[in-house]
């Protein structure tokens, strides 16, 4: 059983970074897919980003581009979402998950979820 782990979410102010963390103990996260979505408070789950195990290939949902960078770091078994010149928008809980289709539909059809990182934009 994977269990994937959230870590760096909190409050920053509008304009500000976070580095969210996906991580997995005992179990290398280098040969799963990878993808990132976020709920936010009365929205349906929104898909974010994916980083595909095969190739690398990332794609980042459309509406993100230039501001959210996803990135696999194989020394920590994690996968990385940097989130820069965030907006109150972006608040929501934001989840990673593993074992889906990564490609450029951004699919949310996962088979382990990590617990969920709060992430808060606000002055």
């Amino acid at each position: 059983q994977l269990q994937l782990v959230e870590s760096g979410g909190g409050l920053v102010q509008p304009g500000g970074s976070l580095r969210l963390s996906c991580a997995a103990s005992e179990v290398s996260l280098g040969g799963y897919n990878i993808g990132w979505f976020r709920r936010a408070p009365g929205k349906a789950r929104q898909a974010v980003a994916c980083v595909r195990s095969r190739d690398g290939n990332i794609n980042i949902a459309r509406s993100l581009k230039g501001r959210f960078l996803v990135s696999r770091d194989n020394a920590k078994n994690t996968v990385d979402l940097q989130m820069n010149n965030l907006r109150p928008e972006d608040t929501a809980v934001y989840y990673c998950a593993a074992g889906g289709v990564c490609d450029s539909r951004l699919l949310s059809d996962y088979t382990y979820w990590g617990q969920g990182a709060q992430v808060t934009v606000s002055s």
